[in-house]
């Protein structure tokens, strides 16, 4: 019995031992937790994202309501406000007949399933990545052939929500839309193109679309220029659009009205056809037997007309109506040919006259049959070196009996047969000498030509300036 009464004093003095060391731990280790625990405490009050429960959808309630339907579904028509700011006009084409556009595309709208409480009345920001769990309009180009969202680096969407509810949804869109351009009076056209916005699935009774602040809601950046076209207005309009199978639907319009600039094509067009014409007259004043001169010239100014013409066409849509340089390259086409028409009557009228001439003087000799070959070109007194030397075995008796001869044949012509046919021939001349003299047409065309495209110039500058 003693020596068991040991052994459990032994054992009780063992446990005491073990209870007062772990107290002691607990003294000297508690404070430590205990400064962690607080520490941790207030790094999760602080930072709002590691907290387990308290996300941004769960902020948000968005998986409590049914995204899929618009705002008050089945309720009044939700307005929702835009508003544009141009970046840039990139591009006008004439050919495909469209331009591209990058622009800032705002929407305003009001959801009351994202209002969420808050204490500073302050707005959460988020990406694109929000924006596919919630509703959100779907407004779409009209007319548009090419459009897509920036998506360097990431995609440039921005969703801005309020505590009450309302929504800012803004996006970086570039649009290539159709322009339907009128080229009746190009180059010295003025083209108004227009950018449409329209909701593609909601009618005027369940989505209204309408520009949040009037005229102030187009904001145009200041350094947007284009090479060939002077901006001289952008404006906003809206109305209805009417579908037959779906109904009335919002459309919110950005007109934009171009001039385009002439000087460019003063440069490559109008001044080298006006100098083609101006050297086609140079012809009027080379002497009319140079042919190949005055033939060189006409061809040459014809062939570049003609390349003129086609390198302005080339760059243009196949319009079935006549453009305002048509006219003009035409028209100038037409006196480069004239001139060259000009030179091909003189030339023709020369040859004619020539003929006639010789005929009347053949007429007017004598006759000289039975006379010998020396003695008929002695009355003609037409006659080369090598006929001179034939007559070069006549003496000068024969000579002068010749020349009396001659005489003699003139004299014995009827004075009255021969006035009569001089005033004829004279009536003959004063009655066509414009038009058979060929220094007149040359001299009339020196001043007609010019004259006619002064005119012409006239008409032509003040009906399209």
């Amino acid at each position: 019995m003693p020596y068991f009464s040991k052994l459990l004093f032994l054992l009780f003095c063992l446990i005491l031992t073990s209870e007062s060391r772990k107290q002691m731990t607990t003294r000297w280790t508690g404070p430590t937790e205990t400064l962690k625990h607080g520490i941790a405490l207030s790094k999760k009050t602080h930072d709002g994202t590691k907290t387990k429960k308290i996300k941004t959808e769960q902020l948000l309630r968005v998986d409590d309501f049914d995204f899929s339907m618009r705002p008050a579904f089945a309720g009044p028509a939700i307005p929702v406000g835009v508003d544009v700011q141009v970046e840039s006009l990139d591009s006008i084409s004439e050919v495909d007949m469209d331009f591209t556009m990058t622009l800032y595309l705002r929407h305003y709208w009001k959801d009351e399933r994202l209002s969420f409480p808050s204490t500073s009345n302050k707005s959460m920001t988020f990406d694109g990545r929000l924006v596919k769990k919630i509703w959100v309009p779907d407004v779409f180009f009209v007319h548009s052939k090419r459009s897509f969202i920036h998506d360097t680096t990431t995609d440039n969407i921005m969703l801005r929500v309020f505590p009450d509810g309302h929504v800012l949804y803004s996006l970086r869109v570039t649009v290539t839309a159709m322009c339907n351009m009128d080229f009746s009076r190009f180059p010295l056209d003025t083209q108004t193109c227009s950018l449409e916005l329209e909701s593609y699935a909601y009618t005027d009774e369940d989505l209204m679309l309408y520009w949040k602040n009037g005229e102030e809601s187009l904001k145009i950046d200041e350094r947007i220029s284009l090479s060939q076209f002077l901006i001289q207005k952008f404006h906003t309009t809206s109305r209805l659009a009417f579908y037959s199978s779906t109904g009335w639907y919002n459309r919110l319009y950005i007109t934009f009205t171009l001039r385009r600039h002439i000087f460019f094509f003063l440069l490559q067009t109008y001044f080298p056809a006006t100098l083609m014409v101006m050297l086609s007259w140079v012809s009027f004043w080379i002497d009319r037997r140079a042919v190949p001169a005055r033939v060189s010239l006409g061809i040459t100014t014809v062939l570049t007309m003609s390349t003129i013409i086609t390198g302005v066409n080339a760059s243009m849509p196949r319009v079935s109506y006549i453009k305002a340089v048509d006219i003009y390259l035409w028209v100038s086409f037409v006196f480069v040919f004239l001139s060259v028409l000009e030179y091909a009557a003189v030339n023709y009228l020369t040859t004619v006259e020539e003929r006639k001439e010789r005929k009347h003087r053949e007429k007017q000799l004598p006759c000289t049959c039975g006379m010998s070959h020396a003695r008929t070109m002695m009355l003609d007194r037409t006659y080369s070196d090598s006929d001179a030397n034939s007559l070069a075995g006549y003496t000068k008796t024969q000579v002068a009996s010749d020349e009396q001869e001659k005489m003699m044949v003139h004299l014995s012509m009827s004075n009255e047969s021969t006035a009569t046919k001089k005033k004829g021939i004279l009536r003959g001349y004063r009655g066509f000498r414009i038009i058979k003299n060929t220094h007149a047409i040359d001299k009339y065309s020196r001043m007609i030509f010019p004259g006619a495209y002064i005119f012409f110039n006239l008409i032509y500058w003040s009906s399209y300036c």
